[in-house]
């Protein structure tokens, strides 16, 4: 039972310090060579995610593998403490994500999205000043909008659009204006039919489109929350995962705690 709890841990760490290098390399690929806005904004937390689990999984193995007990019991303590942060994370994440939101549009089959429909947090940590230069950096450099050229309004329409393509790559339709293709639509002569600021801010210029319309930052929002909500999936899944081997490593730690006595040492 000793050696297949020793195995067990030493082989989830093995493998989480194999993902915690590859994490900590990337990231400082990125910080060296630089790249798009996306690519830079991941640099720093790819490096301390990656370090964090790197570090973290060595003691895991030097407390298993050296039977290094003191090491072992520091390794138990982090891992007790991370699960809390984690548990935490989880319901912060289940609060900040709860809030229905998107309005049917009847006829068209989609939503339409609006900046009040999400938590303050949300707003504030992502749209909010310049944090939304970045993201609209960060939008434009991965051509959000590339994949909708159509050329008949029919054939746009029956586009699946996700919220963002729905918010940042079209002007609101209150706004009246009309389709000439996916990305480019003509202002009508007396002017939008609507007082929507996003009417006025929405532009034929491919870098430029609709990407400071609210339209487009609620749009983000949305898509926020739905990763979130995969966030919180894969949170719940690693908890239990955690315990397991939380439960498996106290086991390994009292083995050879109990051998240790035995021999005379670390107690």
């Amino acid at each position: 039972m000793v050696r297949v709890s020793n195995f067990i841990v030493g082989l989830v760490n093995s493998l989480s310090l194999l993902l915690g290098l590859a994490a900590a390399i990337s990231g400082l690929y990125f910080l060296i060579h630089g790249g798009t806005q996306c690519q830079e904004s991941l640099s720093d937390p790819l490096l301390i995610t990656g370090g964090f689990v790197f570090l973290f999984s060595v003691l895991g193995l030097i407390g298993v593998w050296g039977k290094n007990n003191l090491v072992m019991f520091i390794y138990l303590a982090a891992m007790f403490v991370l699960l809390m942060g984690i548990i935490g994370f989880t319901v912060f994440v289940f609060l900040v994500t709860d809030k229905a939101v998107g309005e049917v549009v009847s006829e068209r089959g989609y939503k339409k999205y609006k900046t009040g429909d999400y938590g303050h947090w949300l707003e504030r940590h992502f749209v909010d000043g310049k944090k939304w230069d970045r993201v609209r950096a960060c939008l434009v450099e991965t051509h959000v909008c590339k994949n909708l050229a159509s050329k008949k309004e029919s054939d746009f329409i029956k586009k699946t659009l996700t919220p963002m393509q729905l918010g940042c790559c079209k002007p609101p339709r209150e706004c009246g204006f009309q389709f000439k293709n996916a990305t480019f639509w003509d202002d009508p002569a007396s002017g939008p039919a609507s007082n929507n600021t996003d009417c006025r801010t929405w532009s034929n210029n491919k870098d430029m489109l609709c990407y400071n319309c609210n339209s487009c930052k609620s749009g983000f929002l949305a898509n926020i929350e739905q990763q979130w909500r995969y966030l919180l999936f894969f949170n719940i899944c690693l908890t239990v995962v955690l315990v397991l081997v939380y439960s498996i490593g106290v086991c390994a730690w009292r083995s050879n705690r109990r051998e240790s006595r035995k021999r005379g040492g670390f107690p």
